[in-house]
């Protein structure tokens, strides 16, 4: 059978799993919202450099604080799967890439979660 459509009838909307252009964008916001956040985090680092336990429990009781601590680690660890998915997609193949991405992921939540429960612990007194 032969194909009547043009070259890029053929080609538009194709790729590995047609979703290219949604992980390229989000990597560039995740990045984007990463810059404020890590400066934030890093002055604040330097700020409470010589405070004491009490001190710096009581600033990641802030709700605020909290908050952006949360987005912060968040949308880093967002940011990073995203960035070894791409590794993955480059340099591996078959199985071995599907079983490295799903890891990746699975980490990522993982490591998500525990930060979570750690802030939330340690800004509500537990």
């Amino acid at each position: 059978m032969t194909d009547l459509r043009t070259p890029l009838a053929r080609a538009r909307g194709l790729g590995s799993a047609k979703d290219g252009v949604h992980h390229w964008w989000m990597q560039r916001l995740t990045a984007i919202a990463l810059i404020p956040l890590v400066v934030w985090f890093a002055v604040s680092l330097v700020m409470m450099s010589g405070a004491d336990y009490a001190v710096v429990r009581a600033w990641i009781g802030s709700p605020l604080v909290m908050v952006l601590l949360i987005l912060t680690i968040g949308i880093g660890l967002h940011h990073g799967q995203l960035g070894m998915q791409v590794v993955w997609e480059d340099y591996t193949d078959g199985a071995l890439r599907v079983v490295m991405i799903v890891l990746t992921k699975f980490i990522a939540v993982v490591f998500g979660l525990g930060a979570i429960v750690a802030i939330m612990r340690i800004g509500f007194g537990g």
